[in-house]
């Protein structure tokens, strides 16, 4: 996995169990992999009043006896956060808490709004005032404008909103009463909903309610908002467009092995990938490895097509924090070898088959190409399991220009094994990953540049580091 890949967010939500939020704190604890930026939690008491305690930083730093305790209730919903559109700093961590005449909201978002500029402008022009620089914001700005009849439902206000927004998008949106789940008409961001005891657990990953003991019910469609409340779960679609372009990186980095995404599970998902990438771009080779952690699943895959042993030539050091997080491209490159390290023993005098997940930058690939040189590799064969990255993501992957992306620059395998100091270097193909998955729609634009939405002012954006 090439390190420049920044994670997204996840939002979990607990509706009719006690203690919500000590449970939701440890959904978010299970989703800390998807943003490590900031987290919150915002729960609703039984006096109907919402309650907030949010942060900057891991869940386990934020978050205490006495600060859940002081989040009491049935209700409650959280999120982590990696910034997107918006910066890193305290007004920007979710949820988000609203106070309104017509009944106080909370709002927690995965994703990105595409047309967020557009909307912003159309609201600041209406008189809305916004408290933080993130996109997230703007569904509540849309709820609140058109709900100012006390006496109409709130879900009209809302399905009015999502139809005016566009981009990838999972929201839970908390009320005194109810918790509305909502998800793009694209099916971009994932978001499922399952049962414990006698009520409902929200979250962006299956993973987070296994570790609850919360048995899973179903996932919420592209274009629909589900509603849960004391009537059970009611479900509405918001939009008659509707479509699974589910993004392919959640399969191929994001989420966890553990989780399974609209019936496919991650590591199953993974390993096909690795089988499928030996049948395409075969090497011969004396051991596979597998870039830690994401790529493991794929690297078994390769090894079991293959033949070829599959051996653990790097490993990773679990307690240094994740290197996209520190502030500077510089101390990222040296967070590589803190991260990570060769196994002189394992690699001396073979020739490796390296599998890892994507490539972004390539900063990191070099760098583990070279520690495998270093520690005595003969020959070091890349071989990635996923199409090579070309264009940027505007769905809330960090990755939002052309200059910062290899593949947009060279295509030739002949040139990029030289730029990343391989033996030889291949990409899986996009047919694969339909096959790997099992389905006919994903979203591949970050490797066609073929986008399900428009992008609005997003690709001239982009363009300007090449000018």
């Amino acid at each position: 996995m090439d390190y420049g890949i920044h994670e997204e967010c996840g939002v979990f939500g607990i509706y009719g169990v006690p203690d919500a939020a000590n449970l939701v704190y440890y959904g978010l604890h299970s989703l800390q992999h998807r943003g490590q930026e900031g987290c919150g939690i915002v729960a609703c008491g039984d006096d109907g009043v919402l309650r907030r305690v949010k942060g900057e930083g891991l869940v386990q730093e934020i978050f205490n006896e006495s600060k859940l305790a002081s989040l009491s209730g049935s209700m409650a919903i959280g999120h982590v956060r990696y910034s997107t559109t918006g910066g890193s700093c305290i007004e920007n961590v979710q949820p988000f808490l609203f106070r309104h005449e017509t009944g106080d909201f909370a709002l927690a978002h995965n994703g990105n709004i595409v047309n967020s500029t557009l909307l912003r402008h159309y609201l600041e022009r209406r008189g809305s005032l916004f408290q933080s620089s993130s996109d997230s914001e703007i569904l509540a700005h849309l709820i609140r404008k058109e709900d100012n009849d006390p006496h109409r439902p709130r879900i009209d206000a809302i399905k009015e909103a999502l139809n005016m927004i566009d981009g990838a998008f999972a929201f839970l949106i908390m009320t005194r009463n109810r918790i509305y789940a909502c998800r793009d008409k694209h099916g971009l961001r994932p978001l499922s909903i399952g049962r414990l005891g006698e009520g409902y657990v929200i979250s962006s990953e299956t993973c987070a309610m296994d570790a609850l003991g919360a048995t899973f019910v179903r996932e919420v469609n592209p274009g629909e908002i589900v509603t849960i409340d004391y009537h059970g779960l009611r479900c509405s679609p918001y939009s008659e467009y509707s479509h699974h372009f589910l993004c392919a990186m959640e399969y191929i980095y994001f989420s966890r092995p553990d989780s399974d995404l609209e019936g496919r599970n991650v590591h199953g998902f993974r390993k096909e990938s690795g089988r499928l990438l030996y049948e395409e771009a075969p090497c011969e080779a004396d051991i596979v490895v597998g870039v830690p952690d994401s790529s493991l699943s794929a690297a078994m895959g390769y090894s079991e097509a293959s033949g070829i042993p599959y051996e653990m030539g790097l490993i990773k050091n679990k307690y240094v924090g994740r290197t996209f997080i520190q502030p500077s491209q510089a101390l990222r490159e040296k967070g590589v070898r803190m991260k990570l390290a060769a196994v002189g023993s394992i690699v001396r005098h073979k020739r490796v088959a390296l599998i890892d997940d994507s490539i972004v930058r390539g900063t990191t690939s070099r760098r583990i190409v070279r520690m495998l040189r270093e520690a005595g590799a003969d020959e070091v064969h890349l071989r990635i399991a996923s199409p090579q990255i070309t264009s940027p993501c505007f769905y809330g992957v960090d990755m939002s220009t052309y200059d910062e992306l290899l593949c947009a620059h060279h295509q030739d395998l002949s040139v990029i094994s030289e730029k990343l100091g391989a033996d030889s270097v291949a990409f899986l193909s996009e047919e694969a990953l339909f096959k790997a998955g099992r389905r006919s729609e994903l979203c591949l634009a970050c490797f066609n540049g073929r986008y399900p939405t428009s992008v609005y002012q997003r690709i001239e954006d982009a363009n300007k580091d090449l000018r």
